[in-house]
């Protein structure tokens, strides 16, 4: 029998789909300077652009000044893992990136660029990175399966020189963090003292355990189910492709302190956390596997676009706080929340790189400004809705490289926030007039 939640996905994908079809598509380019007439051409064009070409030949960093690079990023794709649909191809995931160019520029003030390429194995992704560096400020990966995600995100930061970001990886974890830590504060628990439920084991999960491991989090503490059980250091099955699978494996060693093995639900008894990144629901995970967590337990099902398992019926089940990935529920447990914001602060920084520090001084942030506004069990983080966070979160991440050395323009975090503040109206502004005149 269909649900109300499950009428309400159905009219919403509708509507998407009809808008989609009206706008054909979600993003454009615009000049960003005055064109008045023959004039200004030659300034912008041919003869004047010889001037700033030369001045780059000579000085070749010239080019973050004299162009739009400091303000660009490529959200690279083959289109391999695309939301929970699976492998659909580059023509297919064009629309999600065409999504995440439009977040960039609204909740970031950064100009985007979907690309989305045919790529036969990981190596073409990452030359395809190298061979566009020039041209962008930073790269943000975007939907590529695992393993090879892992690889090429790796690899691709070890051949450039500007930022390179997985979002399904490092800005899923760093929103996942934030989210834990105010979760946990509700609940009155600490996160040196609590069991943690990582469901599932692909790009999201594997590096949301990174980040936790990295945050101080005690590995033994964690305990990791993909599609075939627990993992334990007996699971001969991924030692056997521990090359492939190289995270993994990892995982298998270190974590699990209780050697616990079998099941998805022998991983869920007395746990205080789970966040689950598999596959979509509505009944991927048990009422009755959640119903024998610890109290006042913590769910994150986020999977999309249907969570594992409905709220309602994780509440009924035990669970005191859920969140989802969607914004049409409480506590929306998304990387929208801090990419855009962290992609600011590096390029106004020119940082070289984001590393696990920067991260977690996003997570931070965002954190603090979900306290300023009050918590609760259904008011974990900001809503996209409050631009101003990105800027606090850009200022954050920016600060973060200052302090690392890894920033080739240093900014203050007071300058920091009031640029990222002055580019972001900017560009919801922009976007603003445009509304108006449809």
């Amino acid at each position: 029998m269909a649900t109300e939640q499950d009428d309400r996905k159905d009219e919403g994908l509708s509507r998407a789909l009809q808008l989609h079809a009206r706008y054909r598509g979600k993003v454009q380019t615009m000049p960003k300077v005055p064109v008045r007439g023959l004039e200004d051409f030659a300034t912008w064009y041919t003869p004047g652009v010889a001037e700033p070409c030369r001045a780059i030949a000579a000085n070749i960093d010239d080019v973050f000044t004299y162009t739009n690079r400091a303000n660009t990023v490529a959200i690279v794709s083959d289109g391999s893992r695309v939301l929970g649909l699976g492998n659909i191809g580059p023509e297919a995931g064009l629309p999600v990136m065409e999504g995440k160019a439009l977040l960039f520029k609204l909740l970031g003030g950064v100009d985007a660029f979907p690309l989305c390429i045919r790529a036969r194995d990981p190596s073409d992704i990452v030359r395809a990175v190298e061979m566009i560096e020039p041209s962008f400020g930073g790269i943000n990966l975007e939907d590529i399966a695992q393993p090879k995600c892992f690889s090429v995100l790796d690899e691709a930061r070890r051949r450039v020189s500007i930022p390179v970001w997985h979002d399904d990886q490092q800005g899923t974890a760093t929103v996942v963090l934030a989210g834990l830590l105010a979760a946990l504060d509700v609940a009155g628990k600490a996160v040196d003292r609590v069991r943690i439920v990582l469901f599932g084991a692909g790009a999201a999960n594997v590096a949301t355990y990174r980040l936790l491991a990295a945050y101080g989090v005690n590995p033994q503490a964690i305990v990791v189910c993909d599609s075939a059980g627990i993992l334990h250091s007996g699971r001969s099955d991924i030692e056997a492709n521990s090359v492939q699978f190289a995270d993994k494996w990892k995982i298998c060693r270190e974590s699990n302190g209780d050697r616990r093995q079998g099941a998805p639900e022998a991983a869920l008894r007395g746990a205080d956390v789970c966040v689950a990144f598999s596959r979509p629901g509505p009944d991927v995970l048990k009422p009755e596997w959640l119903a024998t967590m610890a109290r006042d337990a913590i769910l994150f099902a986020c999977a999309n676009p249907v969570p594992e398992i409905w709220p309602d019926r994780a509440h009924a089940a035990g669970v005191r706080i859920v969140a989802t990935g969607r914004s049409d529920f409480p506590n929306q447990i998304n990387n929208s929340l801090v990419f855009p914001g962290i992609f600011r602060g590096v390029l106004d920084v020119r940082a070289r790189t984001i590393s696990d520090r920067m991260a977690i001084a996003a997570a931070h942030e965002l954190l603090a400004a979900a306290k300023e506004r009050g918590l609760g069990a259904e008011r974990l983080l900001p809503t996209m809705d409050d631009w101003k966070v990105a800027a606090r979160v850009a200022a954050a991440t920016g600060s973060a490289a200052v302090a690392e050395g890894l920033a080739a323009h240093p900014l203050t975090r007071e300058e920091s926030e009031k640029l990222a503040l002055s580019k972001i109206a900017a560009a919801r502004a922009a976007a603003e007039r445009l509304t108006a005149d449809l």
